[in-house]
C-alpha cells in the first residue's frame, strides 16, 4: 500500500510543475475559433483544424469539389487580433 505522505508529495509536485492556466490560452482559442468560423463561412468548407502559431491562426478546411471533382484541402492563415 502506498504511503499517504508519498501521495501528498506527488500531488504537490504535480501541481507545482503543471503549466499555468491563464486567460491567454482562452483568448487564443477564442480567436482561432472565430477565424475558423470565418474561413468556413467564406469557403463553404468543413473544418479539419485550427491552430494558433506565431500570432496567426492556421485554419485548414476541406472544401467540396465542383461536380464530380474531389474535395480540396485548403489552409488559410488568419492574423490574430
Amino acid at each position: 500500500m502506498t504511503s499517504p505522505i508519498i501521495i501528498a508529495a506527488t500531488a504537490a509536485s504535480m501541481a507545482f510543475l503543471a503549466p499555468p492556466a491563464g486567460d491567454r490560452m482562452q483568448t487564443v482559442a477564442a480567436d482561432c475559433s472565430d477565424a475558423a468560423r470565418q474561413v468556413m463561412a467564406e469557403t463553404g468548407g468543413e473544418l479539419l483544424s485550427a491552430q494558433p502559431r506565431n500570432g496567426v491562426c492556421v485554419v485548414t478546411v476541406l472544401v467540396p469539389g465542383k461536380g464530380n471533382a474531389r474535395p480540396r484541402k485548403i489552409t488559410v492563415r488568419v492574423p490574430m487580433e
